[in-house]
């Protein structure tokens, strides 16, 4: 997830219009998932230690196609030298786009993964269409729990009482900054709260930067928008997930805040896809909020370019940021074949625990033990796990992904085009999610 194609491929991991539909489309019936395959209570229980069954191949199936893929391929030969004769693991690379449609069908017909890895904002879903097996048997046999981990990600890989996922990393927005521009304003490094970045802009557009901080009205603004949302004091959904809230004064507050860049002069108005990235790069803007899988292409694509990296600051009071998660979860193909079982469930908490490689590709260690470890301390993204409070992730609620794409991003989109006010356009984009949300209720059920 390195370049700007990339970036747009990881629409999946918040939901692109559409795929939630197809995957409703595979299931059939008014509630997804019923009579499909074997309860939970009918896989075999997992009771810890090595896999000692006979060989068996697990086909594994992932979106890691940009830069992070080599590292997940690194991970993935050791695991298979260390293992071989015992358990061969097939990498299946897909976009994001393209993997989560495909699962569904693919599994029910016995030719998709054993294994996979989904982001948090999916469990919900594919957990409703019992696509996946709860993996409660695995952290209790290995005595896992929300102290072993990032508690807000851990607690994402909930749903319906049940465990379903066992997290492998966090992976959030940051806050980008140019080195020599920032000196120009003599800063150091970029400020945490709001009087002090509002001061920041304008001493940086008095220092010659003609706009500093450009305002996206697509990706990632809605993800801008959310992390702003929640340090106002509010949430996107109800508990029972009948009804957007993000409509609220908090979101009010910070959809104008966002809009407000663009009025004081510090962003151009309708600033076109990726390309605050992009003059990030090319040494044109100050600061940018992206997600911390832009480290490596940085470091790769611009490597003239002097910059740091630091967490969202704290506009709305409350420090928080929205972020997303790569978890490892057994299917339904795999819980059909016992051996298969035991050996999924050893392959999960192996390359959990084996995670260090994967702090390479950009990415925070959901497991505390290993951002703990002396080869990742040191990594420019551990910095924003400084307080792993501050992390917010979406709601397992199934076809969450429809939702945003189909109502919250629009709002974000037309506010900061200034084709309506920040409440009029949350509040036309809250009527459509309340309808998206009910409709999600008769598809999924409970």
């Amino acid at each position: 997830m390195t370049s700007p194609l990339s970036r747009r491929s990881f629409l999946g991991l918040t939901g692109a219009a559409g795929l939630t539909a197809a995957l409703a489309a595979c299931g059939g019936g008014t509630r997804i998932g019923a009579g499909s395959s074997a309860p939970a209570s009918a896989v075999p229980s997992f009771s810890g230690g090595e896999y000692t069954g006979p060989k068996v191949t697990l086909d594994y199936w992932n979106g890691f196609t940009g830069g992070d893929g080599p590292h997940m391929r690194t991970m993935l030969e050791a695991f298979n030298k260390e293992y071989a004769g015992r358990i061969e693991v097939r990498n299946v690379t897909r976009r994001w786009e393209d993997l989560y449609p495909a699962m569904p069908t693919a599994i029910s017909a016995g030719k998709g993964p054993d294994v996979a890895i989904i982001h948090n904002d999916r469990i919900g879903t594919f957990a409703a269409r019992r696509t996946l097996v709860p993996l409660d048997d695995v952290v209790g046999a290995l005595q896992l729990g929300e102290t072993d981990f990032i508690p807000a990600v851990w607690n994402a890989g909930i749903y319906d009482g049940k465990r379903y996922s066992v997290p492998l990393d966090v992976h959030s927005l940051g806050d980008y900054w140019n080195r020599a521009h920032l000196e120009k304003a003599g800063l150091s490094e970029a400020p945490t709260d709001k009087a002090g970045y509002e001061d920041a802009l304008a001493e940086l557009k008095d220092a010659g930067i003609e706009t500093p901080f450009w305002m996206p009205s697509k990706w990632p603004a809605h993800l801008m928008f959310m992390s702003l949302l929640w340090q106002f004091g509010g949430e996107l959904y109800s508990e029972d997930g009948t009804r957007a809230l993000w409509g609220s004064d908090a979101g009010a507050q910070a959809l104008t805040w966002m809009v407000e860049q663009i009025g004081k002069g510090f962003s151009p108005a309708k600033v076109a896809q990726d390309s605050q990235y992009a003059a990030f790069k090319n040494d044109k803007v100050s600061f940018t909020w992206d997600g911390i899988w832009q480290i490596n292409d940085l470091k790769t694509n611009a490597p003239s370019l002097k910059w740091g990296l630091s967490p969202v600051p704290n506009i709305g009071g409350t420090a928080a940021v929205w972020a997303s998660s790569h978890n490892f979860v057994m299917t339904s193909q795999a819980g059909k074949d016992p051996d298969k079982v035991q050996a999924a469930k050893f392959f999960i908490d192996h390359m959990s625990r084996q995670s260090t490689e994967w702090a390479k590709a950009g990415m925070i260690p959901a497991r505390n033990s290993v951002r703990q470890d002396p080869g990742v301390a040191d990594l420019p993204q551990i910095k924003l796990a400084a307080d792993v409070n501050v992390f917010h992730f979406l709601p397992a609620l199934p076809g969450v992904g429809d939702v945003q794409s189909k109502a919250l991003e629009l709002a974000v989109a037309k506010a900061v085009l200034r084709e309506a006010s920040a409440a009029d356009a949350l509040k036309e984009g809250v009527a459509t999610a309340d309808k998206l949300l009910a409709d999600n209720k008769r598809k999924y059920g409970n």
